[in-house]
């Protein structure tokens, strides 16, 4: 049998992509379900419930599993999921009052930050192709939100794009400062940053409260509540299947060069979509279909000219 070269067997491309398809699959549909718990608890409940959840189902699985959870560079880890925490709050928070497109769009221009963070903070040479690839899938992106979707690209787009260069700066962590730590450790440190986000929301309305609208207008700005079964139930399932789809995005990360894996994550679009339709019978519209298109030809075009 031929060796495969140490190269070939550190960047694995194919691989990474196979990771992030899964990924997005996963988190797809467990998005499509954030709907139903914000019409019953707020976002701050939602992060702390959850990670008391995903941290549990990792304690019961590392023993028959030989999982490792400690960090070998607890400042690393501990900086990663703080970058990505961060992301990740000001992308549910703007749902409360952006739409989805929007914030989505805003969240995509992480592979812009991941080609500018790796060519100017790292020193990686970025090639033509990946920088076409990633134009191309912003213009997907950019069609996805456009008039079609009834939305405009405005001031009311900053904040997506900080989660977006947060996104970005996180996934470049993963793999220049935690190369050495297992995927499940920084799971455990992605949840239990989400996860002491939440209590710490929670302490500051009860401390200080605020007027909540009803349903899931109010999810930002919703403190404690008595726990529903509805939410309870979909709160597990965000759980698990964060567990496994970020646990996916994170071995795709430490497996291949960020600038790579990035672009493949214009895939869960179109898994969103996907679901939205076999769930809520949401159709996309001719305009975003087109852009999801040019989304998988950015994806093809960074398999195409791996090395």
């Amino acid at each position: 049998m031929a060796t495969i070269p140490m190269t070939a067997a550190a960047d694995r491309t194919l691989a990474a992509a196979a990771a992030i398809l899964g990924y997005a699959i996963i988190i797809g549909f467990t998005d499509n379900f954030v709907r139903v718990i914000a019409a019953d608890a707020g976002l701050w409940q939602f992060h702390a419930l959850r990670g008391v959840m995903a941290m549990a189902i990792l304690g019961v699985a590392a023993r028959p599993l030989g999982l490792r959870l400690a960090p070998r560079n607890l400042r690393a880890v501990a900086g990663r999921s703080l970058i990505h925490g961060c992301a990740m709050l000001i992308y549910f928070g703007c749902l409360a009052f952006l739409p989805v497109a929007t914030v989505a769009a805003g969240l995509f221009t992480a592979p812009i930050f991941v080609l500018l963070i790796s060519r100017f903070a790292f020193g990686h040479a970025v090639g033509p192709y990946r920088i076409a690839a990633v134009l191309i899938g912003f213009l997907g992106v950019i069609l996805v939100l456009g008039p079609a979707s009834g939305e405009r690209i405005g001031a009311a787009t900053v904040l997506p794009v900080a989660a977006g260069a947060l996104y970005a700066l996180g996934n470049l962590a993963t793999r220049e400062w935690c190369a050495g730590e297992t995927a499940e450790t920084l799971l455990a440190g992605f949840f239990v940053t989400l996860g002491l986000f939440g209590v710490i929301g929670m302490i500051a309305l009860a401390l200080w409260p605020v007027p909540v609208p009803e349903g899931a207008a109010g999810f930002v700005l919703r403190g404690a509540t008595v726990p529903t079964g509805p939410f309870l139930f979909w709160t597990f399932v965000q759980a698990g299947g964060s567990l496994i789809g970020v646990g996916l995005m994170i071995r795709a990360y430490q497996i291949a060069a960020a600038s790579r894996v990035a672009i493949f994550e214009y895939v869960i679009l179109p898994a969103s979509a996907l679901w939205s339709y076999l769930l809520w019978a949401e159709v996309v519209s001719p305009r975003a279909a087109l852009g999801m298109g040019l989304i998988f030809l950015a994806g093809l075009i960074i398999v195409l000219r791996r090395r």
